[in-house]
């Protein structure tokens, strides 16, 4: 056994993980490489060695789990790719309107068959809401309307979606609330399909391809979900002014997001690298001070357990889609995407992570009635 070996074994070892070992969560390793490589790149080697086939494991959500329990994270956030990183967040901001089409490009670009071929009906590529049931397509759907109870969306109100993905949100609300439903987004093959969609049903929605600092018109109601991710620490009070701004007084805002539990301006290299360039977890805390002054906090609810359900589902319904994207994918792109669902669905079972609805108002207004759910 190597030096290397031996350092991986231990760290592993703390988190009830071994090598070629007989449990699921334990890993099998096609390539020794590999340990050098772990421990000179920490997630990104770990990450891309996995995309490469040099190790494997049978329960991959349950190995990060455990890692992230006995916080061997924390270990791999002292790589120097991570530093930099870090660094480079607090110095620049890699959020602008040019760098955020990024994302755009490389991930919510990928085609919409991709997407649309695992996903539910709605088109939901957030959390779900698994109340009493373990279906995805019906926890997504209470998902959609736990959101329309907390915005009391009323008849003939405006509603502004924010970041609205293919549209299915934006769609719900005007069919279930008889609203007039604003969506912008920067992915251009989103916005198409949104489009499409909401004509061919006739529906009050207007799709615009629009970054939300460039936001105009006034709203009854407000709603982000899944975008505030992207935003970056250095336009996080930028997001808020665009949506006080936006927002008529007496309305109501409803932030979904993903969230760390600690303030940060890293974001994991893999991560950043492979699924979501630029991409930047805020935490509870630094939501609150982008917020201060402009809104009241009337709600805070946690939906963070209900991720790694959404996550495990999405996973099998990825499998079972595989086979008709095998023809335009390689098979890295496979590994790539399991890793990803799987890695985030351990993090979120343990705790390592969490999915915050906030729901605000300015200062003055009456407390809607959004304790739901």
């Amino acid at each position: 056994m190597s030096r290397a070996e031996r350092i991986v074994a231990t760290l592993l070892a703390h988190a009830g993980i071994a090598i070629n070992g007989p449990e699921p969560w334990d890993i099998r390793v096609h390539d020794p490489a590999l340990f050098p490589r772990v421990l000179r790149d920490k997630s990104l080697g770990l990450g891309e060695a996995y995309m490469e086939k040099w190790w494997d494991c049978d329960c991959l959500d349950e190995f990060f789990r455990r890692v992230c329990v006995a916080e061997l994270d924390a270990w791999a956030r002292k790589s120097l790719p991570l530093v930099l990183d870090t660094l480079l967040e607090r110095l620049l901001n890699r959020q602008t309107r040019r760098k955020s089409k990024t994302v755009a490009k490389r991930h919510y670009d990928l085609g919409n068959e991709m997407f649309l071929s695992w996903l539910d009906p709605h088109n939901q590529y957030s959390c779900a809401y698994f109340a009493g049931t373990d279906d995805l397509e019906t926890a997504q759907r209470q998902k959609l309307d736990l959101i329309r109870r907390k915005l009391d969306v009323r008849p003939g109100q405006a509603v502004l979606d924010i970041g609205c993905g293919w549209g299915g949100l934006s769609r719900y609300l005007a069919e279930h609330c008889g609203c007039t439903v604003t969506g912008v987004n920067i992915s251009h093959e989103q916005v198409a399909y949104a489009k499409k969609c909401a004509a061919a049903r006739g529906l009050s929605v207007e799709i615009v391809e629009r970054d939300y600092r460039d936001l105009d018109g006034r709203f009854d109601k407000v709603v982000s979900v899944g975008m505030f991710e992207h935003v970056g620490q250095k336009n996080h009070r930028d997001f808020m002014r665009a949506v006080s701004r936006a927002m008529r007084d007496g309305g109501t805002f409803l932030l979904h997001t993903i969230a760390a539990n600690v303030s940060s301006t890293g974001c994991d290299p893999w991560i950043r690298k492979y699924i979501f360039p630029g991409g930047s977890l805020p935490s509870l805390a630094q939501i609150s001070r982008a917020a201060e002054g402009l809104f009241v906090i009337e709600d805070a609810h946690n939906l963070g357990p209900h991720y790694d359900k959404t996550l495990m589902a999405w996973r099998e319904r990825f499998k079972a889609a595989w086979p008709g994207m095998r023809d335009r994918f390689p098979e890295s792109f496979r590994r790539m995407w399991e890793y990803y669902l799987l890695s985030c669905a351990g993090a979120f079972r343990a705790r390592a992570v969490q999915v915050w609805q906030l729901v605000m108002t300015k200062p003055g207004t009456p407390q809607p009635p959004c304790r739901v759910g």
